[in-house]
């Protein structure tokens, strides 16, 4: 079992989690994951390690609450602890210096973006965050992004904070206004990522998307995370979750991710059920 330590409530859907595992934090790098289990009946979920503290032998998970297991989890507090975390899974992030990095984060990606901004950032590089949400109530982390970034740009759907619009259209100003950028790197919904990498491909901007698809064990034996980048087939657990954004088959992926909707649907109008009686 691995011990819930802190809770805080970031956004209307989300939650952090500080959870004890010393190995784990002791040998996470920017850009791994790890997959939890709730419980004994639960199944595996990949969430990004969005920091870490070896010193008091902790790892920070954020948790969007959508489907059954996540909603499931969301409910824990401190106190209470996660049956399973496996890790640190998948290849750390490659970090240098490139020179001007924009870092895009659409949504709940922002959280997983600020380990990677701030490695860039330790690596001598000058960072340019975009952060993105529906609303100012979901922009997660922004506080944290402008700890280490040297300029941050905020857009909202609504215009409630920020630039009206989405992280697309910050984005296209910056790579456009007159100055060199030598890589993007996009976390968010993959629709996001797709468009992103439309943008840069055409300008011939270096890009790296973080992938997280539907995965089962993370170790690379199921082949649920299955993704073709350069028309060969990749698992993202093993061999990312970091790839080059232009060679991302992006209709197979989001396709993917549609596999098991009614699944998920009916697994989360159950566990509310559920939840409803025993309140």
């Amino acid at each position: 079992m691995f011990p819930i330590v802190e809770t805080s409530i970031l956004t209307p859907n989300s939650k952090l989690f500080k959870v004890q595992a010393p190995q784990i934090a002791r040998k996470a790098k920017a850009g791994q994951f790890v997959m939890i289990r709730v419980d004994e009946k639960g199944e595996r979920i990949p969430l990004t390690i969005a920091d870490r503290d070896p010193g008091n032998g902790t790892i920070t998970i954020i948790v969007q609450a959508i489907g059954k297991t996540s909603r499931k989890m969301s409910d824990l507090n401190a106190g209470d602890a996660l049956q399973d975390v496996v890790g640190p899974l998948g290849l750390p992030t490659e970090i240098k210096k490139y020179g001007t990095v924009v870092c895009v984060g659409g949504g709940f990606g922002m959280a997983a973006m600020f380990p990677i901004a701030r490695a860039l950032k330790e690596a001598g590089n000058k960072i340019v965050a975009v952060a993105g949400a529906r609303n100012e109530s979901l922009l997660l982390w922004v506080d944290r992004v402008q700890e280490v970034a040297d300029e941050v740009c905020i857009t909202t759907d609504d215009g409630s904070r920020g630039r009206q619009g989405m992280v697309i259209d910050a984005l296209k100003d910056v790579l456009t206004d007159g100055r060199k950028v030598d890589l993007v790197v996009a976390i968010g919904p993959v629709i996001m990522m797709r468009a992103v990498s439309k943008i840069t491909e055409s300008l011939g901007v270096e890009t790296i998307v973080s992938l997280n698809p539907i995965m089962v064990d993370g170790t690379g034996m199921c082949g649920g995370c299955r993704v073709t980048v350069g028309e060969e087939a990749k698992f993202v657990c093993v061999h990312g979750p970091d790839f080059d954004a232009h060679k991302v088959n992006w209709d197979e992926l989001m396709a993917r991710l549609t596999v098991y909707q009614p699944q998920e649907k009916a697994a989360l109008e159950k566990y509310q059920c559920e939840a409803c009686k025993s309140a």
